[in-house]
């Protein structure tokens, strides 16, 4: 079956070469086209395409207002195109709020570009936002939740309706002795790699693909939270940690694959809805109970081997496909605290975060993976069940209350 998508933008240029793309493979139908947020509505609810490419800046209705009536009406995957500017990113993620599932950049060298990367981005999120077909026909594709007999729909779409909650003012400044100290060995050494003395258990009902039960699940005796996502990750990060309480009693460290503009605008934003305080990490950045670090985007974030009470923040290997990486985080948390992590792999494409989640396995740390109904993309969460390494499959509106218990118990 092929995906249907509807292309979306005021420029011609932009939307001509979107459908260029897409008419050149044969796995996508472009079902037609819109000049505004106003025509995009109407055609969303006349085509029923599987996936919309959506602009930002539009006459008549703009991409974000475009979105919302369109994930009220007729739910579909949308792709946002934005700039790298800060006001570009911050216009996304308030796009992402609205219920849109991913982005591309609106850079225009790249996209005059006949090269292949700019197309192979495009068709690889195409393909994988209209394979998951959340929705489906207009409406909101149902899941039959495993503990009820009751169908639920999930749009998977996040929305601050409560109140900004209040947080303690009290910050901890960064240490001055950060800046004295040796650099580290290279990213390289701290990389995971597949260790052939170890391996992955049998796959057990988790690793088959049955969802936890949230009342069932122990959580484990760790010392820190780490957690790893992309595609569709804003989203569920802001659902599990606006769930958290400011008296977590634990650091956290959030890896989302995102340009740098974009981590620094997305930390903003979460610091504002949530109780814990969240900051994008800079290099030096010391672990405590209640802040959460997120890894800057086009560089790696490691906790430091020799002070495993703060992060570095590198280049790493220029070889990665991912800056910030989940496999290197999750390697340099095997390193320094084994067995006291748990990890979190949630939604998002590939596989980044399995071959470090075969190393924390190795060291008897726990994993708890998103479940597949409630994932955007069912891909890195996937990985990690394939691999038999999830010790728990968890729906995404049950992962922040069972983080939440912690801070009850602290």
């Amino acid at each position: 079956m092929t995906i249907r998508v509807l292309v979306v933008d005021d420029s011609g240029f932009f939307r001509h070469r979107i459908e260029e793309i897409l008419r050149d493979d044969k796995r996508v139908e472009v079902v037609g086209s819109a000049v505004n947020g106003r025509e995009a509505v109407e055609k969303a609810r006349a085509l029923k395409p599987d996936v919309i490419t959506m602009d930002v800046e539009m006459p008549q209705l703009n991409g974000i207002d475009a979105v919302r009536i369109i994930m009220r009406e007729c739910p579909t995957n949308v792709l946002m195109l934005s700039s790298l500017t800060h006001e570009g990113a911050r216009i996304t993620l308030e796009a992402i709020e609205a219920g849109a599932a991913d982005y591309l950049p609106k850079d225009i060298r790249a996209w005059m570009d006949k090269s292949q990367g700019i197309r192979t981005q495009l068709i690889e999120r195409i393909l994988a936002l209209g394979s998951n077909r959340r929705f489906r026909s207009g409406s909101v594709f149902e899941h039959r939740h495993p503990r009820s007999k009751a169908s639920t729909t999930s749009t998977m779409v996040f929305r601050p309706d409560s109140p900004t909650p209040t947080r303690p003012s009290a910050r901890v400044p960064r240490s001055a002795e950060s800046a004295e100290r040796k650099p580290a060995p290279p990213v390289r050494r701290e990389m995971p790699a597949r260790t052939p003395a170890f391996r992955s258990p049998a796959p057990t009902a988790e690793a088959a693909g049955s969802t936890s039960n949230p009342a069932k699940v122990k959580f484990p005796d760790c010392r820190i939270v780490v957690i790893g996502t992309s595609t569709g990750g804003p989203a569920a990060l802001q659902k599990i940690l606006t769930a958290i309480p400011a008296g977590f009693p634990y650091p956290v460290l959030l890896v989302q694959h995102m340009p740098k503009t974009f981590t620094q605008v997305f930390a903003e934003r979460l610091n504002q809805q949530c109780a814990l305080e969240v900051k994008e990490a800079v290099d030096g950045d010391r672990l405590r109970p209640g802040l959460a670090l997120l890894a800057p985007g086009g560089l790696q974030m490691m906790i430091d081997p020799r002070q495993t009470d703060r992060v570095r923040i590198l280049e790493g290997d220029t070889k990665l496909t991912y800056k910030p990486s989940v496999d290197v985080t999750y390697a340099s948390a095997a390193k320094a605290y084994g067995a006291k992590v748990l990890a979190l792999i949630l939604t998002g494409m590939g596989a980044d975060g399995c071959d470090g989640a075969r190393l924390l396995k190795r060291e008897g740390a726990k994993i708890w993976a998103q479940s597949r109904d409630s994932c955007t993309i069912y891909g890195m969460p996937q990985a990690v069940v394939n691999a038999g390494l999830a010790d728990e499959i968890l729906d995404l509106e049950d992962i922040g209350p069972l983080l939440a218990k912690q801070s009850r118990k602290s």
